[in-house]
């Protein structure tokens, strides 16, 4: 995780030293003019990379989940922005090869707002790709309890660092197609029947997205 943490910082660094100097387009009058803002709607697959470790071993396991999200895409300059992403997941958890077997944990919710601080590389042309580096937090909430072994289950929000890149394909000058890939490292602290069994889950996903941009 440190050196995730550096690379992040790095990337982050030469995201800003890139965009120093670049000549800025038109992005209307004040910091709050609608020219600074992008909207984009995608469909997303966020597809746990799982490991962890449990108190009675075995290895915790989510699944897939594919789901609608929203972004907010604010531009500080012609080449250097922020995004937000906004969407929720479900996801079944299980805990494999454990000291009681295979185990149904349950069900849960995630929310996982994103912030990332984007380079866009020819913010310009038709084909517009860029990168960013930022943070996420995962909140889990509405867990459900498998039933049978598990009969309370409940784990805590955790923050995490995020990598990304993407591109828009701009059909004119207010739509576009998105396509983007982001890694997100985050562990969650998991407590099983009031904490008689413990555990860290790393859900590390990969979440993937394509959808409509729409740029004021």
């Amino acid at each position: 995780m440190k050196h995730i943490f550096k690379f992040s910082l790095l990337a982050s660094a030469a995201l800003i030293a890139f965009s120093v100097g670049a000549e800025a387009k038109d992005l209307g009058d004040g910091s709050w003019a609608k020219e600074r803002f992008q909207i984009r709607v995608r469909g997303i697959g966020v597809l746990p990379d799982s490991g962890g470790h449990t108190t009675i071993n075995g290895k915790p396991e989510a699944d897939n989940a594919f789901v609608p999200e929203i972004d907010f895409t604010y531009f500080f300059t012609e080449h250097l922005a922020a995004e937000l992403i906004v969407a929720t997941s479900p996801h079944d958890l299980n805990l494999k090869n454990s000291d009681l077997g295979n185990v149904a944990l349950g069900e849960t919710m995630i929310l996982p707002p994103t912030l990332t601080l984007q380079y866009h590389l020819t913010p310009d042309n038709q084909f517009s790709p860029y990168l960013g580096a930022g943070v996420n937090y995962t909140l889990p909430y509405s867990e459900d309890a498998a039933g049978g072994t598990v009969t309370k289950l409940k784990a805590d929000g955790s923050f995490g660092l995020a990598l990304q890149a993407g591109a828009d394909y701009w059909i004119n000058d207010n739509w576009g197609i998105n396509l983007d890939v982001k890694k997100v490292w985050v562990d969650v602290d998991a407590s099983i029947n009031n904490g008689a069994i413990t555990g860290e889950v790393e859900l590390d996903p990969w979440i993937v997205g394509t959808g409509i941009s729409y740029r004021f």
